[in-house]
């Protein structure tokens, strides 16, 4: 999954959505180094990840463009579901999408310091690009896999990704709530037993 997932499947812990959010920059047990709930965060992306990876309906999703982009496929997978997911934002929030991602970039603002160099580079462009918001419209993403394609140098070909968005595209938003389902159900397991945890060790 990508960022706008992360951070959605993180649920309402602050801290949790932090650490999903930089996880990718933090390699091996360095995330020990953080605060818990950061670390929990950190966890739960690794996890995310490796449940999504082997799911089934992640690999129908991945045969659709495997032909073309071979070992890519999950990478644009991971940027189309969050277009998805921004799509029918309304079907999995209450809070509106354009008032969530404000939200969640001041939370990065107001916790600059702990963020990896790296995220602290990344931030600005981010929040001027409103990245988050942008996975909702086809331009947002046909954008972001532009760029994807740049960062390796063309040759993963990932812009004409927008092409099979088109060709595919009810039959990878029925993969992706299939499965989102099942994330959810999954994630939601995790965040029960951080809270039965952290609850634990304040009493």
């Amino acid at each position: 999954m990508n960022f706008l997932a992360h951070i959605y499947l993180s649920g309402d812990n602050n801290a949790i959505k932090i650490g999903n959010f930089i996880a990718d920059s933090i390699k091996g047990k360095k995330y020990q180094g953080y605060p818990l709930g950061i670390q929990q965060g950190i966890v739960l992306h690794r996890q995310i990840d490796s449940f999504t990876d082997v799911h089934p309906i992640v690999k129908v999703s991945k045969n659709r463009l495997h032909k073309r982009y071979r070992h890519y496929d999950g990478v644009i997978i991971d940027i189309l579901y969050d277009h998805y997911l921004a799509k029918n934002w309304a079907s999995y929030s209450d809070i509106p999408l354009s008032t969530y991602v404000q939200n969640f970039y001041t939370l990065l603002k107001d916790n600059y310091n702990i963020l990896p160099k790296k995220i602290q580079l990344m931030l600005p462009i981010m929040i001027k690009g409103n990245w988050l918001y942008s996975y909702k419209t086809t331009k947002g993403i046909e954008k972001v896999l532009q760029g994807m394609n740049k960062r390796t140098k063309n040759i993963s070909q990932m812009h004409l990704a927008i092409e099979d968005l088109t060709l595919h595209y009810s039959d990878l938003e029925n993969d992706f709530i299939e499965f989102f389902e099942k994330l959810r159900t999954f994630c939601d397991e995790k965040l029960q037993a951080y809270n039965h945890k952290n609850s634990t060790n304040h009493s």
